[in-house]
């Protein structure tokens, strides 16, 4: 597996100065995330993977929700626990994530599983899935493209993917996973790709 870690690390002040107040401009990602809190809501904690500065860490919280991140780069950690005190945040990787099974009530992972080569994805979402209670949700965020094969593509921090939603889809019920509800939106400006969305839930 690529570590991106670095490639973060030297962004992650431009990062947070271009994407903490994202969300505002992004109005059919906050109705998804009011929507995603309301199932998951008292349902246990939720993780944040790729949390990045903090900022959806943030916005989960304020939908009442007892949320804390993970992120691969220790300087997005840092400048999420400057940004955000009162939260959790911790250095740590998707592929291994430092949790018991089953305590968790939800999973961000917003354009968090972009970059790991293909391979490597079903061992994440089985991952993802395990640290889920049956019924938990799992939300995920990445850029669609319409090929049956993941498409690489020239991302400004790091290679990337793009995934058609049906294929991904697929691999996250083969993950143990049934899918509750999509998001397929045109770019927006400054945007390159259609942007998706997958809401799921950990079958029993």
């Amino acid at each position: 597996m690529v570590d991106v870690s670095p490639a973060y690390d030297a962004v992650a002040p431009l990062y947070a100065e271009l994407f903490s107040d994202v969300l505002e401009s992004l109005p059919f990602e906050r109705a998804l995330l009011a929507a995603f809190a309301e199932r998951v809501r008292g349902s246990g904690p939720v993780l944040d993977v790729g949390c990045g500065p903090g900022h959806v860490t943030a916005h989960l919280t304020g939908l009442g929700l007892t949320a804390f991140g993970v992120d691969l780069s220790p300087a997005m950690v840092d400048l999420a626990r400057r940004a955000h005190p009162d939260l959790r945040f911790e250095v740590g990787t998707m592929t291994a994530l430092d949790l018991a099974d089953g305590v968790l009530g939800g999973v961000l992972a917003s354009y968090s599983t972009i970059h790991l080569p293909p391979p490597l994805l079903p061992g994440v979402f089985a991952e993802f899935r395990r640290v889920l209670a049956p019924g938990g949700h799992l939300l995920i965020g990445f850029f669609a493209g319409d090929d049956a094969l993941p498409r690489e593509f020239d991302h400004k921090v790091a290679p990337a993917y793009r995934w058609s939603p049906d294929r991904l889809a697929e691999l996250l019920r083969e993950a143990g996973f049934a899918e509750v509800a999509r998001l397929v939106r045109e770019p927006g400006a400054g945007e390159r790709f259609r942007q998706a969305h997958l809401l799921v839930r950990a079958r029993g």
